[in-house]
């Protein structure tokens, strides 16, 4: 849900849409185990975090993704 509020952000930059898109493509993907699409996804969104670009309110979500995700286990 946080994620499609943070595609659906016309303040959100592209580069920062695009990437809330491909993590939900990988949480998305169930020929890989939970564990491994969460680590993906955190992935795409640890790397997308560090944009200078990016709203601090959309930071802000990134980041509590990016907990919620991290505690996804196989």
């Amino acid at each position: 849900m946080l994620l499609e509020k943070i595609i659906s952000d016309s303040s959100v930059p592209r580069n920062i849409r695009r990437a809330a898109i491909e993590a939900m493509k990988m949480l998305r993907d169930t020929s890989l185990s939970p564990g491994v699409r969460a680590a993906n996804a955190v992935s795409i969104l640890d790397e997308v975090s560090q944009d200078p670009n990016m709203p601090m309110h959309t930071r802000t979500a990134v980041w509590s993704i990016v907990a919620v995700l991290s505690t996804v286990k196989d």
